[in-house]
């Protein structure tokens, strides 16, 4: 009992040394800390407690939740591919011919009976059908709520609370509101080759920003006017990607960031004005803390992660380093959430 007991601190001591070196080695702003919490195994699952908020993770081939106190209350293996939100979760095969949706109690929920592959992002759930040239949204009973159907390959996809965006690998963008009504649909241009390799669609549903093109790749944010779209930003990009980026709105609807070949480039949609920050490697997760104003940025190079933290409007407030083979990244509040391979770790944000 005694070996156990002196094992497990050993696991914790070794944790807690681990968020320390990474932080140490690129020391943050005087008025920024990162203080950590726990470090948690998620082989090692506990008991779900009435009123748990419960927050997904996805490492490596294991989904499940973790509360923001460090218990792993699920951790589910999957052979081939998995879903996961903070309402629902499912695990499916290669020939994906209906979807059983699982809320994240472990409660069944329904059930779509569509071939397709699987998205859920929080309380709600889309479905790329076969062929990849059309999308769905369905009740979590499996109620199919609108359908589009388009001739090119989706290359893009984003929702929020009221909306959602999708690229097509022909240049073609389109948002729609939830009910599935067009708001937005145009082709950027403004390049050789046309495709859609990053798309978002603001939280106030007013805005789509999309990385587009090959030879003269650039960024583009548009807004609805009237019964069109207008431009109202548009930059070319030093070097082109040949893959899928991430473009990310803040809660305020006023920025925009969006992964570019070398790093962030950050939009100020009420000034115009652009900005660039270097970073190497590819950009995974941007994620927003409504707590201390902060965005934070999640990039790996091979198998070294790093995280960049930004403050309005694009100042590096700090970052760190770590390696690893999977990671991922969650913000509640003043908390962030790191994981890495079988371990998640917590970090409290604060300002001084």
């Amino acid at each position: 009992m005694k070996n156990k007991k002196l094992f497990k601190l050993i696991v914790v001591l070794s944790s807690f040394c681990f968020i320390y070196i990474i932080i140490s080695l690129k020391p943050l702003g005087q008025e920024l800390h990162l203080t950590p919490d726990w470090a948690a195994n998620i082989d090692r699952m506990q008991e779900k407690k009435d009123g748990d908020e419960l927050i997904p993770f996805r490492l490596g081939q294991t989904i499940g939740y973790f509360t923001e106190d460090g218990r792993i209350v699920t951790a589910i293996p999957y052979p081939y591919n998995a879903s996961i939100s903070e309402f629902y979760y499912t695990t499916y095969g290669a020939d994906n011919k209906e979807t059983e949706v699982i809320s994240s109690n472990g409660e069944k929920a329904g059930f779509i009976k569509e071939f397709g592959f699987p998205f859920f992002d929080k309380n709600r759930i889309f479905m790329f059908l076969p062929g990849g040239t059309a999308l769905a949204e369905f009740a979590s009973d499996g109620t199919k709520k609108w359908e589009y159907e388009y001739y090119a390959p989706i290359t893009a996809f984003d929702s929020t609370e009221k909306g959602s965006v999708v690229g097509f690998s022909d240049g073609f963008i389109i948002s729609f509101n939830n009910e599935g009504d067009i708001t937005q649909q145009y082709f950027p241009g403004g390049s050789e080759i046309e495709i859609i390799l990053g798309a978002s669609i603001s939280k106030n549903g007013k805005y789509i920003a999309c990385v587009c093109g090959q030879n003269k790749q650039r960024f583009v944010v548009s807004e609805k006017s009237g019964e069109h779209s207008k431009i109202i930003f548009h930059e070319y990009l030093p070097q082109d990607f040949s893959r899928q980026v991430a473009v990310f709105f803040n809660n305020a609807s006023d920025t925009v960031y969006y992964n570019y070949n070398g790093g962030i480039g950050v939009v100020d949609l009420k000034t115009q004005k652009s900005s660039k920050i270097p970073i190497s490697g590819i950009v995974t997760q941007i994620e927003e803390s409504t707590e201390e104003n902060l965005v934070f940025a999640l990039s790996h190079d091979n198998n070294s992660y790093t995280v960049t933290i930004i403050e309005p409007f694009s100042h590096v407030a700090g970052r760190f380093s770590f390696d690893a083979k999977h990671s991922f990244m969650q913000i509640r509040n003043d908390k962030l959430f790191i994981g890495k391979d079988n371990k998640i770790f917590r970090l409290t944000v604060s300002k001084n």
